[in-house]
């Protein structure tokens, strides 16, 4: 057992290419024959050199010519193999890995046999030829025949069964024959003790050394067939995890894809009851007389904000991922956008126990921003820190740097740990400082957030001491551009993107009828609750012919407002303009709870009023109360304030 422990250590024992894949295969044969055929293609000059030495020690020079020239012959053909070899691995000639292996395995092999028969034969013929052959001659003979040898088979590793069939008749043959040529001289073995006895000869040295090289050489052929077998495996190896991690991701975009049309496709139907649970909240707190209620219908207001805040995070961040959303850069008043956002969040500040304060810069402060990207960032910035902070407050502040602009919500809340700073704006990452909060968030607000700064090429980050508080920061470059007092002094409003809020004040009563279009009778209750409350005639449709029944049944309606989506397939829009022909004193808006549609991007451009579900009470008892005044004010004036560009 030790002998057999010390054989396998010196000799180890050679890996299977059994499951080696036949790409691997392939690769290793293709190396083989290279090499091959650049020991073949040497051939020939050294059979010249050594036909003009072996001519002119006398010997004949026949059988190394002709040994030459067949060898010659022998380049040509396999420098014809090796076009034909490299055809067949690319173009439109390219067979299967399994056929061309059967094909070419054969005559790879058979090259390198006939190869070391080639070198085998020169022995042969320094034997056959009549004549001693000089030692000189003999022993460089036997030394580049070595070279040759073993610097061809060396290149043969890849294939361990094509090297030892050339190294076995190679060298095995030319160790025995060329000795023999010189059997003529003194004994191989000769004693130089012996009194009157040949003198000793050099090959009783060679022939061992020979033996010895032999014997190395295979050890280093196992070994290095071994080295090639691993890379090739390693090489199989990292193909196969590339290819896979390629199928992975191509499944993962494909998922990411269809989550995104599903978002998109679905976002109406998801809206609806959103959409309808906030008019129905604002009834019942219109119509509400028991003060104990009061902290009841604000908690319900708070939590329907948070779940549409959350909602339209999560279309944001899809519609972000599906490339659907362009940024649209232009000048935008900072002043008028930061106030907007604190009074959105000045009420749940309070109802909190925390107070919301605003630095805000001066009247003529712009940058270059999309106005609906920007104002989706703070909202989200502010409901963010108000999330996290128990005691203190929140700041709303912008600052002057060079030639830019910084927005910053400070607040006093549990901070952020600095391993944790990377991770804070991945979408759905829930780190330990909301794991205690009662409203931990699903962890899209922030990831909105940076996605919504790259898009308009700003600047984001956070400072943040762990128990003390945190400030997260915009900055986007400042702009000279003289903005219109209207888009100076009136708040940018994205519909949707603007959670349901809590009013600080009553909201007054209406007088007038609206006339609502929309199929989902969930949603048309919502509605006639609501605008009953504020003191307004409700007239209901769910198709177009009922819309156009209901409008001829009594006085014209005053305001005319239309869903988009309606399941007979009728188009929203094409109803509010034969409604407003029909009726020129009413005015009309689109109600719609999805994006991008070219229904509404067609009333966008021709100026109606589009309202994004879920859509806030207050805003819409704003947009009533204007148009419903007896004095009113243009309806471009009016227009330019509501509608959503987005």
């Amino acid at each position: 057992m030790r002998v057999l422990a010390l054989w396998r250590r010196w000799f180890p024992r050679a890996l299977d290419t059994g499951d080696l894949a036949e790409r691997g295969q392939v690769r290793m044969l293709e190396l083989t024959h290279q090499r091959l055929a650049q020991g073949i293609f040497a051939m020939p000059l050294l059979g010249v050199l050594f036909t003009m030495w072996f001519q002119g020690l006398g010997r004949n020079p026949l059988g190394m010519l002709a040994w030459t020239l067949l060898y010659t012959l022998a380049a040509v053909a396999v420098f014809v193999q090796s076009r034909q070899l490299r055809a067949s691995r690319s173009g439109s000639a390219a067979a299967d890995d399994a056929a061309w292996l059967r094909r070419w395995r054969p005559r790879v092999r058979n090259t390198s046999l006939g190869q070391a028969l080639g070198l085998a034969s020169l022995g042969a013929i320094v034997v056959l030829t009549p004549g001693r052959a000089s030692f000189d001659f003999v022993l460089l003979l036997h030394v580049s025949l070595a070279v040759v040898i073993v610097g061809t088979a060396t290149f043969q590793l890849p294939s361990l069964g094509t090297f030892l069939r050339f190294y076995g008749f190679g060298w095995g043959v030319i160790s025995v024959l060329v000795p023999l040529s010189l059997s003529q001289w003194p004994n191989l073995f000769g004693n130089p003790a012996m009194p009157g006895g040949p003198p000793a000869s050099p090959w009783r040295f060679i022939i061992p050394m020979s033996l010895l090289l032999m014997a190395a050489l295979y050890r280093h052929a196992v070994v290095a067939h071994n080295f090639f077998l691993q890379q090739v495996r390693l090489e199989e190896e990292s193909l196969r995890l590339a290819q896979e991690a390629q199928q992975a991701h191509a499944e993962a975009e494909q998922a990411l894809r269809a989550k995104n049309l599903f978002l998109s496709t679905a976002s109406h139907d998801l809206r609806q009851p959103i959409h309808a649970m906030g008019f129905q909240i604002e009834a019942l707190a219109r119509r509400n007389h028991d003060a104990a209620l009061l902290p009841a219908l604000d908690d319900m207001r708070r939590s329907l904000r948070s779940v549409s805040l959350m909602f339209n995070a999560l279309l944001d961040l899809s519609r972000i991922e599906s490339g659907t959303l362009q940024a649209r850069r232009q000048p935008v008043a900072l002043r008028p956008l930061l106030h907007d956002v604190a009074l959105l969040f000045r009420a749940e500040a309070r109802d909190l126990g925390l107070v919301l304060r605003e630095h805000l810069p001066p009247d003529d402060a712009t940058v270059l921003a999309d106005p609906v990207l920007l104002r989706q960032c703070v909202i989200n910035l502010v409901h963010n820190a108000l999330r996290y902070t128990r005691h203190g407050g929140v700041l709303l502040a912008a600052r002057r740097r060079g030639g830019r602009w910084r927005l910053a919500v400070w607040d006093t809340g549990v901070g952020v740990a600095e391993q944790d700073r990377a991770r804070i704006y991945q979408p759905y990452e829930r780190l330990q400082r909301g794991a205690t909060q009662v409203d931990a968030g699903h962890g899209l607000g922030l990831a909105v957030v940076a996605r919504c700064a790259e898009l308009m090429a700003a600047e984001h980050g956070l400072r943040s001491r762990l128990g003390r508080g945190s400030c997260f920061w915009l900055q986007l470059a400042a702009t000279a551009a003289v903005l219109p007092p209207e888009h100076k002094n009136t708040p940018v409003h994205m519909g949707a993107q603007s959670a349901p809020g809590m009013p600080s004040s009553p909201l007054s009563t209406l007088h007038g009828t609206c006339l609502v279009l929309d199929d989902d009778p969930e949603v048309q209750q919502a509605w006639c609750n609501l605008l009953h409350s504020w003191g307004l005639k409700v007239r209901l449709a769910a198709n177009a012919q009922e819309a156009l029944a209901a409008a001829a049944s009594g006085p014209p309606p005053d305001v005319v407002l239309c869903d988009q989506r309606l399941r007979t397939g009728e188009s929203g829009f094409d109803v509010l303009r034969t409604l407003l022909a029909r009726h020129p004193g009413a005015r009309g808006a689109m109600v719609s709870g999805e994006f991008d549609a070219p229904a509404l991007r067609e009333a966008e451009d021709e100026g109606y009023l589009v309202l994004r579900k879920p859509v806030d009470p207050a805003e819409l008892h704003t947009v009533l109360a204007r148009w419903l005044r007896p004095e009113g004010t243009s309806r471009q004036n009016t227009l330019s304030r509501f509608t959503s560009k987005r």
